[in-house]
């Protein structure tokens, strides 16, 4: 049993001024602090931060259709050199939000599993209030680099020493050639003394 909304929380919205009359549309804009693990394991919003949201609330048949922008921080590491990064997110999203009595009205679809249809998550709104937390999300995660870069030619760090190349571009090790590398273990000197004793025998 999910709990009920909690209509004090930052991310849920109360509709009841907007009423249920179709073309009804009311604008909000919110500031509210990010929620934990807003993000991916290498990125995301640190958790408090300030989100800056921008809504449109329609009323439409079936529910109310939000449709809004996120602006939010975003902080990480450079997957190639590991510094970190600091970057401003901007993210669209929209979503339409059911009332209770209005799913489908009983109807079953024709559909089989992993269908998109039947794949995709409908949500209530409960009370005239909906969470806009899992949206956001969403909309958050997807907008991020999976693979994030402190710029787009970063060289990454020293697979020998794990130097970071960004900050010494001349950086390098004298690499032997495989080929010879069995011939510097060899002392030459000595070798070169049993010749010369076998040559005296």
């Amino acid at each position: 049993m999910n709990a009920r909304l909690d209509h004090r929380a930052p991310l849920v919205f109360d509709t009841r001024e907007l009423g249920r009359r179709p073309g009804a549309m009311k604008k909000l804009t919110r500031s509210v602090a990010a929620p934990a693990d807003l993000g991916i394991e290498v990125i995301g919003v640190p958790g408090g931060a300030a989100v800056e949201l921008d809504l449109r609330l329609e009323s439409v048949m079936e529910g109310v259709l939000v449709t809004g922008t996120a602006h939010a921080p975003v902080t990480g590491e450079c997957v190639r050199c590991l510094e970190p990064i600091e970057q401003e997110l901007d993210v669209d999203f929209q979503e339409l939000y059911s009332y209770p009595e209005a799913d489908h009205r009983g109807r079953v679809f024709d559909t089989e599993p992993g269908d998109e249809e039947s794949e995709q998550e409908t949500y209530y709104l409960e009370d005239d209030l909906f969470d806009l937390e899992p949206v956001l999300r969403d909309a958050v995660v997807l907008a991020l680099p999976l693979q994030p870069v402190c710029r787009d030619d970063c060289p990454g760090l020293c697979s020998e020493c794990g130097a970071r190349l960004a900050d010494d571009p001349d950086h390098h090790h004298e690499v032997t050639d495989i080929r010879w590398a069995a011939l510097k273990d060899i002392d030459v000197s000595g070798a070169a003394g049993g010749a010369d004793e076998n040559q005296e025998k």
